[in-house]
């Protein structure tokens, strides 16, 4: 496929998805172990122009992350992990949980993705690639999360996995840079936002960071690493 015509194609497809993910989230059943100033999944989706934003936002971030991999092969698991990604940011935010009935089927849904990245670009052992680098993070995130579990929640490692599935295809420059960042904007952008009194110092969501992280790896990765030697 040319190029130009398969990233266009991502970003029509992500927005697309993302238009859907209030949908999803609506859907969604309240956890029973919800603090009591927990925002409704159902409020949550019903936000107005949230719609809206999530599609553009997709549409930016998949058409960025095209334009700097040229990977047409596997944009068709970018476009879903973005939109997926815009729309758990949002919720983190507003309720410090990723929810796992999103979280759990993507697996699939990216697993599936990977294979036809597989098959449309025969290169399989980018796609081995990119489950060892998934299987690598989601272990990191663990073993992090059981000695500090008050630093992050299950949910994050959750995530972990699938970013580094989609970052593993890249290369490991990518997975590198990607999941470094997360903590690095967690740490910095977190600190700054916490002097401001936006966020509790004592506890806010990581995942928007490391979704943030990974598509800096994904964009800047080799460059970044490349200037580190």
């Amino acid at each position: 496929m040319n190029p130009i015509t398969a990233a266009t194609s991502a970003v029509i497809v992500s927005a697309a998805l993302a238009l859907l993910g209030p949908m999803w989230l609506a859907r969604i059943p309240e956890p029973t172990d919800a603090e009591d100033d927990k925002p409704l999944y159902a409020t949550l989706a019903a936000a107005r122009w949230l719609r809206t934003s999530l599609a553009l936002t997709a549409a930016v971030v998949t058409a960025t992350v095209a334009w700097a991999i040229k990977s047409p092969a596997i944009l068709p698991l970018w476009a879903y992990v973005v939109a997926i990604g815009v729309l758990l940011a949002y919720v983190d935010w507003r309720t410090k949980r990723l929810p796992t009935r999103i979280i759990a089927p993507s697996y699939g849904v990216v697993i599936v993705l990977l294979g036809l990245a597989g098959a449309l670009s025969g290169d399989w052992s980018r796609a081995v690639q990119s489950l060892l680098a998934g299987a690598v993070v989601f272990v990191l995130f663990f073993v992090a999360w059981l000695i500090f579990p008050r630093g992050m929640g299950y949910g994050d490692v959750r995530l972990s996995g699938i970013l580094g599935i989609a970052l593993g295809w890249l290369g490991w420059a990518e997975v590198s840079v990607g999941i470094y960042a997360g903590f690095v904007f967690g740490a910095v952008i977190g600190l700054v936002l916490s002097r401001m009194r936006i966020v509790d110092a004592k506890g806010f969501p990581f995942g928007p960071f490391m979704l943030v992280g990974a598509w800096f790896g994904a964009v800047f990765g080799p460059a970044i690493a490349g200037y580190m030697g």
